[in-house]
């Protein structure tokens, strides 16, 4: 198959191979799909860093031709474990993590960041999605496909939100970005985007005209306190600013009306005779959150201004030689990391018990929660009870699960392709919690020196002080979507068993708020 492609250069190849895929997509041919794949596999090897952007990109939307077609069998679409899916994330996220990304034309990469946004939007984690769209409008604000798109995906993130007031907000929002497309600034990616702009017209006019969105007019997204203190003001801007907020609102951006946790549990029917643990579990698992967040944020702030702390002071350390930093202030911060990390497991554990899987505690974790217990002989298998299940938010957790593992030898590897900020996760923790994790300088290159150098510490995982900050910033983000898609696949679940009991009689029972203040 690839023998057809030997007497083109690479950026020949990469043009046929391009309207080979664009000919699948307009015609839903996956054979054609099938096709491009082989020459894209024979021609990578003749391809420098930067064309391989391009050609994964090309692969992600072939995988994309192979799972429309699929999904033309409506019982396809709710299958959890889907091999295309899996390849296009692969190869949309390992076009957007490479090191030539940015040199690529800014359209280029917003559509792929786009398909990125729609890919994630599809499996249930739409708050990573909108990150992936804000990230095209960053680099081109009239983008329409990115606007577009991020008017659907708002749509359907507010329809699995318990709190009607959250989903009229954003809901919204969802329209004004429908709606935007509309305008002459837009700019397009398809020849065909009329019908594209009355499509997405036509979604806002439907969602205008079954939501009453009067109240909203006295609603103010910014006039709202951020705190009495300068520094408390500070820490909750920042919080904002990085999307760290348990509040829905806070991903529609830094508006000062998500500057508040109020994410919950929805409503839940549970027998009368049964404590209120389950809430008292979400309790603790915000609580431990919103303290690692605050750990995070003011053992950033201390050691960027390289401030002391008497609790250091007559600490006998020896210099290494290879620039180590040591401070009460980076402790913080590797602590919200552990913290933070930390709540995927127990995330694990009220699945485990929500839905009444029968794992053995000892047993579970946020791997392998989600499978029955392989064999030698038989591996292991996605749970009866998870398969073609119609509850989006809880396979975005599952599809989050998949973000941590770093090795398999059997599979495409998820883990592989995580961005700088969220490379090796899995990994730090193992070495925070039994080996150890060395902090650098960020003026030392510690990828210099290799581990048989006389500063070669093979026992250690480097960072720099930077990088501890991103990555550590970046598993809070994935907690606050963790916990978030706990919340919403809670709500989905108690829809779903309400209207198969349509008949069941309930005692309505509030507690009341507990208040720190």
């Amino acid at each position: 198959m690839g023998r057809q492609l030997d007497n083109y250069s690479p950026l020949e190849s990469l043009h046929h191979i391009a309207t080979l895929i664009d000919d699948a997509t307009d015609n839903a041919l996956p054979e054609k799909a099938q096709q491009a794949l082989q020459l894209c596999d024979a021609l990578e090897k003749r391809l420098d860093a930067r064309q391989l952007v391009e050609l994964n990109y090309f692969r992600a939307n072939a995988w994309s031709v192979i799972r429309h077609a699929k999904h033309c069998d409506e019982s396809k679409v709710w299958e959890w474990d889907q091999p295309e899916i899996l390849h296009e994330i692969f190869c949309l996220r390992s076009a957007v993590r490479s090191a030539e990304f940015g040199s690529h034309e800014p359209f280029r990469q917003c559509q792929i960041l786009v398909n990125a946004g729609n890919i994630f939007s599809h499996i249930g984690r739409p708050i990573e999605a909108v990150e992936y769209w804000n990230r095209a409008l960053g680099l081109m604000p009239n983008f329409a496909m990115a606007l577009g798109n991020l008017g659907f995906g708002l749509e359907s993130y507010a329809k699995y939100l318990y709190d009607p007031g959250h989903q009229g907000v954003i809901l919204k929002e969802a329209c004004n970005f429908l709606k935007s497309v509309a305008e002459p600034s837009a700019v397009w990616d398809s020849y065909d985007y009329q019908r594209i702009i009355e499509s997405m017209l036509g979604r806002a006019q439907s969602i205008e005209s079954r939501v009453d969105f009067s109240y909203l007019e006295n609603i103010s997204l910014y006039e709202h306190s951020l705190g009495r203190s300068k520094v408390e003001r500070n820490y909750r801007a920042w919080a904002l600013g990085n999307g760290l907020f348990l509040s829905p609102l806070n991903d529609l951006g830094a508006y000062p009306i998500a500057a508040h946790d109020v994410l919950h549990l929805p409503p839940m029917v549970r027998p009368i005779s049964e404590p209120p643990h389950f809430i008292g579990f979400f309790n603790q698992l915000k609580q431990e959150y919103v303290s690692a967040r605050f750990l995070c944020w003011q053992g950033i702030v201390e050691s960027e201004a390289y401030k002391k702390h008497y609790s250091d002071k007559k600490t006998l350390l020896l210099n290494t030689l290879d620039y180590p930093v040591y401070s009460v202030f980076i402790e913080q911060v590797k602590l919200a990391f552990r913290m933070a990390y930390s709540l995927f497991d127990k995330i694990a554990f009220f699945i485990n018990e929500y839905w009444l899987l029968g794992m053995r505690e000892s047993s579970i974790n946020f791997q392998s929660i989600w499978f029955e217990s392989g064999t030698k002989d038989k591996p292991k298998v996605l749970r009866a009870s998870f398969q073609a299940r119609q509850n989006l938010p809880l396979r975005g957790l599952y599809w989050l699960s998949k973000d941590f593992v770093e090795s398999d030898k059997d599979s495409v590897v998820l883990g592989e392709t995580m961005e700088p900020d969220a490379y090796k996760l899995r990994s730090i923790r193992n070495h925070l919690e039994h080996k150890y994790l060395k902090v650098h300088d960020d003026l030392w290159s510690y990828t210099d020196h290799p581990d048989n150098a006389l500063f070669g510490d093979q026992w250690a995982f480097h960072l720099s002080m930077q990088e501890l900050n991103k990555k550590t910033i970046r598993i809070l983000k994935m907690a606050r979507a963790g916990l978030t898609y706990l919340s919403l696949a809670v709500h989905r679940e108690e829809n779903i068993r309400s209207s198969q009991m349509p008949d069941k009689i309930t005692v309505p029972m509030a507690l009341p708020r507990w208040e720190h203040f």
